[in-house]
């Protein structure tokens, strides 16, 4: 039995055991049925919003394959929409797959942001578990993702351009998850320029003299004045 179903199971015979209890209480039909359709319903709802939360990962597979594979010029505020979807997604599962990881790593490589699309890489390419097989204890959200993953590759009927998309991404990964995180780094270590030092040219600044021996006035105007005075003692 699918751990979907198992779940399942394991609720119904909740609801089943709350009825008797509420029975053997004595409580009249009309509450037990309402207790019972309120209970299903909620758990509809739940059920429902909980795959909707992992249906947003291929939505935002679709989104990026577009944008990755496709050479057209991409609005900025198109790729940083979906991206923003792409995190979305990401904050809803803690254990995310990795071709989640690098679809966003590509996306913000795409978009010249590297120091993101070197985090996002990283975690692909140089964690040593990143790999889908060392996932051995996923969590719900991973499992409803794996389901409806597996549902997708096995009837390609059921969601054609998601599947090609996945197959896209996949293919990059594996081509090009490398190249892009050393594309990355590579821009990040040249973004880093060393700090030139200057030194600023000195203004020349009129002397001013601020001693006796400074002070003395010069040997020209020194010589004008003895020669005036011998003038003077000869008219005399």
């Amino acid at each position: 039995m699918k751990s979907a179903n198992k779940r399942f199971v394991q609720k119904s015979i909740a609801v089943v055991v709350i009825v008797t209890i509420l029975y053997g209480a004595g409580v009249a039909p009309v509450v037990m049925f309402f207790v019972s359709g309120v209970v299903l319903v909620v758990f509809m709802f739940t059920r429902k919003a909980q795959n909707r939360e992992v249906e947003r990962i291929f939505d935002f597979y679709l989104a990026a394959d577009a944008i990755l594979r496709e050479d057209r010029r991409w609005f900025g505020f198109e790729v940083a929409e979906v991206l923003e979807e792409g995190h979305a997604a990401l904050e809803e599962i803690p254990d995310p797959p990795p071709l989640h990881l690098f679809t966003l790593g590509a996306l913000h490589h795409r978009v010249d942001q590297h120091a993101a699309a070197e985090e996002f890489l990283a975690r692909v390419v140089d964690e040593e578990h990143s790999d889908e097989r060392f996932l051995v204890h996923p969590s719900s959200q991973l499992r409803r993702y794996v389901t409806i993953l597996r549902k997708i590759e096995s009837e390609p009927s059921f969601a054609p351009q998601t599947l090609g998309a996945i197959r896209s991404l996949e293919r990059m990964r594996r081509k090009s998850a490398v190249a892009l995180l050393a594309e990355s780094r590579q821009a990040l270590g040249e973004s880093v320029t060393p700090v030139q030092m200057t030194c600023a040219t000195a203004t020349p600044q009129p002397f001013v003299p601020t001693t006796p021996m400074q002070m003395r006035p010069p040997i020209q105007d020194v010589l004008n004045d003895i020669y005036d005075n011998q003038q003077d003692e000869q008219s005399n």
